[in-house]
């Protein structure tokens, strides 16, 4: 659901998928067939225990300075996800 948002949110919010779990070839045909071009992804299996991840899926919003605002497990509806989104471009604002 994140992918097919994301595209509306271009212009204001960075989206990137971060893999991990996994050898870099494999991330890479998975990613490819999940994500489009609104969602950027990356290798990096530190980042899980930074933010404190333990499974997929799960999601972090962080502000251009660095700043976690929100973050959650599982998945949203897009009416949810538009008002994460919405909120995070207004602290830009």
């Amino acid at each position: 659901m994140i992918d097919a948002v994301a595209s509306d949110y271009q212009d204001s919010i960075n989206f990137i998928a971060v893999a991990g779990k996994s050898d870099f070839e494999s991330t890479a045909r998975v990613a490819d067939d999940l994500l489009s071009g609104n969602v950027r992804w990356g290798l990096d299996d530190s980042i899980w225990d930074l933010y404190d991840i333990f499974g997929q899926p799960a999601s972090v919003m962080i502000t251009g300075d660095n700043i976690v605002v929100d973050a959650w497990f599982g998945g949203l509806s897009e009416d949810d996800l538009r008002g994460k989104f919405d909120y995070l471009v207004s602290l830009a604002g």
